[in-house]
């Protein structure tokens, strides 16, 4: 048996597809096809069976999962022990989404890889989240907290939203004097039915049965969008801020929402885990007043 072949069954089993594992992995799914069948094959066993979601673990797969976690767990462990920089070493998956991950964590993860160089950082910043549940990811900072899953979980920081305008675009409109004048600019903001987590359906928080006219599953082309004199746009305050091309309109109007970190319970021991959640509580606290102004 090809034992890396373990590690193409591990992903696949917590990401339900190979499709989805297939990033993870670094590879094209024929090629994650491919490992899969040759361990069946090595093995004696179908370890998935399809369905209409992907790939969904047989009796042999659970029990293979179990063992291959531990060993998984036990490589990870013999990393630490050889590793420099106090025992950090290894490869350490973080998932945020991709406003936090672009504006808070990107600007400065330079400063932790400088303090720990034997940890590779994968840094997933997108519209969605990896699941720490299934072990896509190590750390994932959400929006809301996991109600269930083998997880250790609190809350990172709270953080605000407000209206925003390029300052151009608010002065070839005349402004936003109030609520009432929303209704003669056109709106930007997210694709309802790509709204991965209802913390960021605000849109009616603003004005009820507001509807964006320009619409994106990504908060960074919003802000694009806004920034260009599209229109206005609900952006995180340490986005829409640090922009000297916008302005915040409607002073009165302002939401409040959290980023919850969660670990898996597997993996908090590790000491590239451990260091990463104390450097990132410093930085949230360091740069609170660009999350709440």
């Amino acid at each position: 048996m090809n034992w890396d072949d373990l590690r193409f069954f591990l992903s696949v089993a917590r990401a339900g597809q190979i499709g989805r594992a297939a990033p993870l992995l670094r590879a094209d799914p024929t090629t994650v096809s491919r490992r899969i069948r040759r361990l069946e094959a090595d093995l004696g066993q179908v370890l998935f069976e399809q369905d209409r979601e992907g790939q969904r673990l047989t009796a042999p797969g659970r029990a293979l999962l179990i063992r291959a976690e531990e060993m998984e767990r036990c490589a990870s462990a013999i990393g630490e022990d050889s590793g420099g920089e106090g025992g950090a070493s290894g490869i350490l998956r973080v998932s945020a989404s991709e406003g936090f991950g672009t504006w808070v964590i990107a600007p400065h993860l330079h400063d932790f890889a400088a303090r720990h160089p034997a940890v590779t950082i994968d840094l997933t910043a997108s519209s969605g989240f990896l699941s720490p549940s299934r072990r896509e990811t190590d750390i994932a900072i959400l929006l809301a907290r996991p109600r269930k899953g083998p997880l250790l979980t609190r809350k990172l920081t709270d953080y605000s939203l407000g209206l925003y305008g390029a300052r151009r675009y608010l002065e070839r409109t005349g402004g936003v004097p109030g609520r009432d004048a929303l209704g003669s600019h056109r709106i930007i903001g997210y694709i309802p039915d790509q709204i991965y987590a209802p913390e960021l359906d605000y849109l009616s928080e603003l004005l009820p049965g507001a509807d964006a006219n320009l619409r994106s599953s990504s908060i960074n082309a919003q802000h694009r969008l806004c920034r260009a004199g599209a229109g206005l746009a609900i952006l995180p305050d340490f986005i829409g801020a640090q922009d000297g091309e916008l302005q915040r309109v409607l002073p009165d109007f302002a939401l409040h929402r959290a980023f919850w970190i969660a670990i898996h319970q597997d993996v908090r021991n590790l000491a590239r885990v451990s260091l990463f959640n104390d450097w990132l509580t410093e930085l949230v606290a360091e740069e609170a007043g660009m999350l709440v102004p």
